[in-house]
C-alpha cells in the first residue's frame, strides 16, 4: 500500500520538526514537503500533490483561513489545522472554509502522537467534497415560531450527533432556526480537548439561537443549544437537566453521541428528534436506534452532502432513520417537526 504523503504547513521551524518527528513514527505515512506560509503552501500543494495537508492558522504573508480557501479552490485536498487552544476561535473558521478537523498541536507525550497518527490516517483517504465549503443558509425573515403543541415547548427535544465535517454542517442547520426556536438542542460533536469553547464562538457569530458549552446541572431551556464538552460526556437527567459523566480511558468516542441519544430517548421518549449527520465511524446510531424505539423521530444527512458517510450511514442501513435528507433541508424540516 502507497504510504500517505502529508505537507507540514507552520510558520514555526520547531512546530514544523516537531510534526515530522511525529510522522516519521508510522511506517505508513510520510513527510512530502513543508512550507513556512500559505503562499509556500499553495505552491508545493501544486507541485507534490500530497494526499493530506497540516495546517497552521496565524502565519506571514499568507495566513492559514486564505490558503485553505485558494487551495480548496485550485488544488482540493484534505486540510488538518493544526493549532493551539487559545487560537480555536479564529481555527474553527477554517472549517467553513474547507478543511476538514482541526487538532491541537502535538506535544512529545506517546499518546498525542498516536491522536495525531490515528487523525491524519482517518482524514487522508477522505474524497473531499467542496460544496460545503463556506455555505451557510440565509434566515427567512418571519414571526415567532408557534408550536402546535398545547403542552410546554420545552417538552420537545432535539438531539444531534455529529463528527467528522460536522462544525460545517451544524453551522448550516442552526443557522436555519429562529431565535425563539421552541425546544432545546442538545449536541455531542466528536472534537479535541479543549475547542469547545472555539467552536460555540464560531458558532454564536452565524446563528440566533443561544449556544453555549453544557453545565452540570443546568436546566435545558427553549432556544439554546447546548454543545457537551470533549473532556466529559453529556447526557439529559431524568429531571430534563444536564448530566456530565466521566470519560473513560478507553471511550473511543468523545463527547459520546450515543450516551446523548440513548439518554433522550429515554427522558422525552417520542417527543425526542433525533438528527445523525456526518462522521467517521458508528458512534450515534445505537442512540438513533433508541429514540426510534421510544416513538421520536429520526432524520439523518444524505450521503450526498456529507464530508463523511459513515456515522448517519450505520444508522441508516440499520433502519432506524425516518427520514434522509440533504443538509440544507434538515433545519427547515426541524422547524416543521415541532411547530407544524
Amino acid at each position: 500500500m502507497r504510504p500517505i504523503r502529508v505537507l507540514v504547513v507552520d510558520d514555526s521551524s520547531f512546530a514544523r520538526e516537531l510534526i515530522a518527528d511525529v510522522l516519521a513514527t508510522d511506517k505508513d505515512i510520510v513527510l512530502a514537503g513543508e512550507a513556512a506560509n500559505g503562499k509556500e503552501a499553495l505552491q508545493k500543494v501544486a507541485e507534490l500533490k500530497p494526499d493530506l495537508v497540516t495546517m497552521d492558522i496565524e502565519m506571514p504573508v499568507m495566513n492559514g483561513l486564505e490558503a485553505i480557501e485558494k487551495i480548496m479552490a485550485l488544488h482540493a485536498v484534505p486540510i488538518l489545522v493544526v493549532t493551539t487552544k487559545s487560537d480555536a476561535g479564529t481555527a474553527y473558521a477554517a472549517v467553513s472554509k474547507g478543511a476538514l478537523d482541526l487538532v491541537a498541536k502535538p506535544d512529545v507525550s506517546i499518546e498525542a502522537a498516536h491522536e495525531f497518527i490515528a487523525k491524519i490516517k482517518m482524514l487522508a483517504g477522505i474524497r473531499v467534497i467542496t460544496h460545503m465549503k463556506g455555505k451557510r443558509l440565509v434566515p427567512e425573515p418571519g414571526g415567532a415560531v408557534k408550536p402546535i403543541f398545547s403542552r410546554a415547548a420545552g417538552e420537545r427535544l432535539v438531539a444531534i450527533a455529529s463528527s467528522t465535517g460536522g462544525p460545517a454542517a451544524l453551522s448550516i442547520i442552526l443557522s436555519a432556526l429562529p431565535q425563539d426556536f421552541p425546544c432545546p438542542v442538545v449536541i455531542a460533536q466528536h472534537m479535541a480537548d479543549g475547542f469547545v469553547g472555539g467552536m460555540v464562538e464560531w458558532l454564536s457569530k452565524g446563528i440566533r439561537m443561544k449556544v453555549k458549552v453544557a453545565s452540570e446541572g443546568e436546566c435545558l431551556s427553549a432556544g439554546t443549544v447546548y454543545i457537551s464538552p470533549s473532556e466529559r460526556h453529556m447526557e439529559v437527567g431524568r429531571d430534563r437537566k444536564v448530566v456530565l459523566t466521566e470519560r473513560k480511558a478507553n471511550d473511543i468516542y468523545r463527547p459520546s453521541c450515543d450516551a446523548l441519544l440513548r439518554s433522550a430517548a429515554t427522558v422525552y421518549g417520542p417527543d425526542t428528534v433525533g438528527v445523525i449527520l456526518t462522521g467517521m465511524g458508528m458512534d450515534g446510531a445505537q442512540g438513533m436506534k433508541s429514540i426510534k424505539e421510544a416513538k421520536g423521530m429520526t432524520l439523518a444527512q444524505d450521503e450526498k452532502s456529507s464530508i463523511v458517510y459513515g456515522m448517519n450511514k450505520v444508522a441508516v442501513d440499520s433502519g432506524c432513520v425516518g427520514m434522509i435528507l440533504p443538509i440544507d433541508r434538515i433545519g427547515r424540516e426541524l422547524i416543521r417537526i415541532v411547530t407544524g
